[in-house]
Parts: structure tokens; C-alpha cells; sequence
């Protein structure tokens, strides 16, 4: 039998066709499909899964085209008109006080919608202490009402000198708003942090009652201005310092422009702080300087006398008939140094200053030297304020000023009795003053309270400050100061009366001293201005009504 064979098809067999009926010899983890055969995704779920996809992104496409197209103006119209702005959270300035807590300067808010509060200068409490204080300029808009200047800036006065402690630091809000103005949301990103107090030296009270004083008795004896300063001698903190006219700390703070307008219209220069940057000739009120100068450099002995007939006279070499003539104010007879600082004896000064037959002279040099050793013609440091330095005479000064003519002994004459080209403030007096006071120390004046004290020991012995003492002690007892010889405070004091004009026909009035004399606390300084010459009222009249009225009103200060 024919056989025929049949031809078998060769198929491959898988070893997991071989191994997939055996036992799990190699100990796999049937749970988690190891060793076991899983089926393959079908061709439905992928099918399914794509469908799914489709339809979120044909979702996505016709939101977006709804967005984009079909209510596209209406949302960028919302968007435009929703803003987001940063708004600055104003802060207050710093508060201005007194050595009592009393306010000068303050902040008031007109209303709650109010972007800020206004500054505010008392008109009681800050009386006479305009050019002291000064005033900060407010925030300002421009045109289109957006700030352009977003905090105060001090402009004068201590508001300058301390503008960054007064400043604080402005906040700030973030305000999302609709176009009606309504707002949406809003949020404070920055708290706003109000200026430091500052706390003054001053006394307003004080202060005011001697720019009372002083502003009555240039109005009635037609001065043209004035001012005052009294200096605690220890430590040189201001109890007082004012300056007569002043203007309106206010008026300008508002931007006030009659008011602007009026005061640069002024004859009396209102803005002319004249207790810091006044330039006075001095007068007599430098015989206290000089005297200290001649007894440290041995050119006359406090004891000695020299006779005034109301005037010397020098040769002249040029022509012997027509003297040289220099006048002392009256005749004193003999007089010591006491006596010829009480009674001021020009003639004195003359002999000692400059020299005359047998009585030795300081010489110009050496009051140039003493001046300036008691801190007259030079800034006297107080902080942020723009002082005047003032001019001592010399030879070179005359020099440069006057064509090269020559210096003379008259011109050294007239300088020591504070004439000719002598010009000082009223703050570097006050401190020269103090100086004398206090036993030598020239102080650095302060205007904060509590500061510490900074000064330069002077070259002097305690003998020679005390007979300078005593002879303003005797100014005020029975010489020229005797217009503040009073029974509530013993005082040394020193008058002084300058010629002005091209034929002398104007003149200003100083009185300069200390209290009490047993234990110098305080000492002052007062000029007036300006008047006609031959005014008998002046500064010693303003200081005698200004410490009456402190025995009343501020006694404490007399302790």
C-alpha cells in the first residue's frame, strides 16, 4: 500500500506555551501578573478613549471662540475698564513740640476723604517762633490729578533741619475699581509709619512773651525789627529764640500767594530770620570781649584807672592844627575795668584796644584773635540752619574792601567799642555771652531737648571771667543796664547802642546779659533795629517788660 505521507506544517511553540500549564516553579506574584499571560488592550478602548478626546478638545475650541469672537468686545471692555492701582497711604509728619509737650506744629484732617492731613501751626502756642520752626510744603497734584510730590517737604526752620525724622514713611494700597468707580477689591500691601516727635528746647510761652516784648517796643519806638535769644549757659540748649516781624508758617504751608505776595513786598524783610542771620553792628556790647582779651594778654591791670574827659585826641602828623578826635559818649572821670565795662567808657576801650601815650593796646591783631576766640564772625554750629558768619575788620579786610587805602589807629579805635566794620548775629552774642557765664566753655547752641552738651574750653582764668562778671553786675546795678536792675533776680548785663547810616543818622539798641548772677542758668541776647538815632527807648526797655513778665509768668527761671 502506497502510502502517501502526509506533510506536517512546522509551527513554532512559544516557551510560554510550553510553561504556561506548569507550576509556578520560579515562585511568582500571581496578584501582581508575574508569570501569567494578560490580555491586550482591545481596539474598542482606544477607540473610545480618542472620541473622549475629541470631544473635550472641541469643547475647549468653541469656549474659546465664544471668548475670542462672538463676546470678545464685551470681556476686553471689562477688562479695560476693571484697574488695578496702587494708591499711596499718606503719612502723618512727625510732630513738633515744646520742652512741655505743647504742639507747634500738628496734623489735622479737614474731612475722612481727605488724602491726607493738613500741617497745622498753632497761632497761639507757636507765636514769635515762625523763622525757628519754618513749614513744610504738602503733597501736590498735577493737572491730571495724579501726585507728583507724594509727601511733605520741609522748606525752613527746623521743618528743613529735621525733614527726615518729621517725614515718616508713606503706605500703600492696591484698589481694583470698575469703570463706575466702584471699588471691587482692595488690599493694604504697606502700612504707612508716622514721622518721629521731635521735642524743642523751647519754651512757647516764653518764646512768645519776648516777641511780644520786643514787637511792642520796635512799633512804638520805630525800629524796623528785632530779636531775641536766652541760652541755658550749661548745656547751650535755646529756652528762646524769635525774630521780629515773622510771617505766617501757615500761609505759606498752604501756598497762600496774597500772603506770599505781601510779606516780599515788606520793608522789614519778614522773612529775614534775624536772630541767626541778622549781620548788627555791635557797639558796646563787645567791651566785655575785650576786657577778658587785655587782662589774659597783661596789657592794663584790672585795678588800673584811666580818665575819660568825654574824649582823647591824636596828632596829625599831616596837618597839627586838626587833631584826630575821638569821642567817648560822656565824661567818666577815672574808672577800672569794673567800671568801664558798667558805666562803657569808649575812651577806656580806645586806650586799651589801640593804645595811647603810655597805656599799652591789644593791637588789631589780637582782637581780631579774641573775637573770634569767643566765636564772633564765625558760624556758631547750630544744626541745619543757614547762619551769617558776620565780619571782624582787619588790615587785609580793609585792604580789599576800601581800594587798598591803610589801616589806621582810629579804625583800631572803633573796633574795639564794636564800630566801624563789626557785624555779628544775635546768636553768636548770645553764646560769647554764655561763655562769660559759665566760667569759659563756648557752647554749641541746640535746639532739641535733652541734647548732650558740646563746647571748646576758652583760654581764661576764673579770675579774669569774674571780674568781667562783676562789672556787668555793676552795669546792671548802677550803669548803663540799669533798665533790668529788678528785686526778683539779680543779673549782669551790658548795653549797647551802634550808629548806622552814612551820616549816623540811625542807630540799634542791644542789651546782652546773664541770670542769676550768683549761678549763671541763663544767658541773653536782644537787639532792635534800625531806629532814628537819639531813640531812648529800645532793647533795655524790651528785656525790662520781658522779665517782668516772666517773674509772673515763668519764675522758675529765675531759680
Amino acid at each position: 500500500m502506497l502510502w502517501r505521507r502526509k506533510k506536517r506544517k512546522q509551527v513554532e511553540i512559544h516557551p510560554d506555551e510550553i510553561l504556561i500549564d506548569s507550576e509556578n516553579l520560579p515562585a511568582f506574584d500571581r496578584d501582581q501578573f508575574e508569570g501569567r499571560i494578560v490580555d491586550p488592550i482591545g481596539r474598542r478602548s482606544f477607540v473610545l478613549t480618542g472620541v473622549i478626546l475629541i470631544g473635550v478638545f472641541l469643547a475647549f475650541v468653541a469656549r474659546a471662540s465664544t471668548l475670542q469672537i462672538s463676546e470678545g468686545d464685551v470681556y476686553a471692555t471689562q477688562a479695560r475698564e476693571n484697574q488695578l492701582s496702587e494708591q499711596v497711604i499718606f503719612a502723618d509728619r512727625g510732630l513738633i513740640v515744646d520742652r512741655n509737650d505743647v504742639i507747634l506744629a500738628g496734623n489735622e484732617r479737614q474731612s475722612v476723604s481727605d488724602d491726607f492731613a493738613q500741617r497745622v501751626y498753632s497761632t497761639t502756642t507757636a507765636r514769635g517762633l515762625a523763622h525757628v520752626l519754618g513749614y513744610a510744603k504738602a503733597p501736590a497734584k498735577d493737572s491730571s490729578g495724579n501726585y507728583f510730590r507724594d509727601s511733605f517737604i520741609g522748606t525752613d526752620g527746623v521743618e528743613r533741619a529735621y525733614d527726615s525724622q518729621l517725614s515718616g514713611q508713606n503706605g500703600m494700597n492696591l484698589t481694583e475699581t470698575n469703570a463706575k468707580g466702584d471699588v471691587i477689591s482692595q488690599a493694604q500691601v504697606r502700612p504707612p509709619v508716622a514721622g518721629e516727635k521731635l521735642e524743642l528746647s523751647l519754651d512757647s510761652k516764653v518764646t512768645g512773651a519776648l516777641y511780644d516784648a520786643i514787637a511792642t517796643r520796635a512799633t512804638d519806638s520805630k525800629f524796623q525789627g528785632g530779636a531775641g535769644i536766652i541760652m541755658d549757659v550749661q548745656t547751650g540748649e535755646l529756652l528762646a529764640i524769635t525774630s521780629f516781624p515773622e510771617y505766617s508758617p501757615q500761609a505759606l504751608s498752604e501756598g497762600n500767594s496774597e500772603a506770599l505776595e505781601a510779606y516780599q513786598h515788606d520793608t522789614r524783610q519778614p522773612f529775614l530770620n534775624r536772630a541767626i542771620s541778622g549781620l548788627y553792628t555791635p557797639g558796646s556790647i563787645v567791651k566785655p570781649f575785650v576786657a577778658t582779651a587785655a587782662l589774659t594778654e597783661g596789657v592794663i591791670d584790672e585795678n588800673k584807672q584811666i580818665l575819660s574827659t568825654g574824649s582823647i585826641s591824636l596828632p596829625n602828623p599831616y596837618d597839627p592844627s586838626n587833631p584826630s578826635i575821638f569821642k567817648d559818649w560822656k565824661a567818666h572821670g577815672y574808672v577800672d575795668m569794673r567800671h568801664a565795662i558798667a558805666v562803657s567808657s569808649d575812651v577806656y576801650f580806645y586806650e586799651v584796644g589801640g593804645g595811647f601815650k603810655d597805656q599799652l593796646g591789644l593791637g588789631i591783631s589780637k582782637l581780631d584773635q579774641y573775637f573770634r576766640i569767643f566765636g564772633l564772625g564765625a558760624e556758631t554750629g547750630l544744626f541745619g540752619f543757614k547762619e551769617k558768619e558776620g565780619t571782624i575788620p582787619t588790615p587785609q579786610w580793609k585792604e580789599q574792601n576800601f581800594d587798598g587805602d591803610i589801616w589806621r589807629i582810629g579804625d583800631t579805635y572803633h573796633t574795639a567799642i564794636g564800630q566801624y566794620g563789626v557785624q555779628i548775629t544775635p546768636l553768636q552774642e548770645v553764646r560769647a555771652i554764655a561763655a562769660i557765664a559759665n566760667g569759659g566753655t563756648l557752647l554749641t547752641p541746640q535746639l532739641l531737648a535733652s541734647s548732650t552738651p558740646e563746647g571748646t574750653k576758652l583760654p581764661f582764668t576764673d579770675h579774669t571771667l569774674q571780674v568781667v562778671r562783676d562789672g556787668m553786675e555793676l552795669s546792671v546795678e548802677e550803669g548803663t543796664a540799669i533798665a533790668i536792675n529788678v528785686p526778683y533776680v539779680h543779673a549782669g548785663g551790658k548795653t549797647g547802642t551802634a550808629q548806622l547810616g552814612t551820616h549816623n543818622q540811625f542807630m540799634n539798641s542791644w542789651i546782652v546779659g546773664f541770670f542769676p548772677y550768683e549761678h549763671p542758668r541763663y544767658a541773653f541776647a536782644v537787639v532792635l533795629e534800625k531806629a532814628p538815632a537819639g531813640t531812648l527807648m529800645g532793647a533795655p526797655a524790651a528785656m525790662r517788660a520781658f522779665m517782668d513778665w516772666m517773674n509772673i509768668h515763668a519764675p522758675e527761671y529765675f531759680q
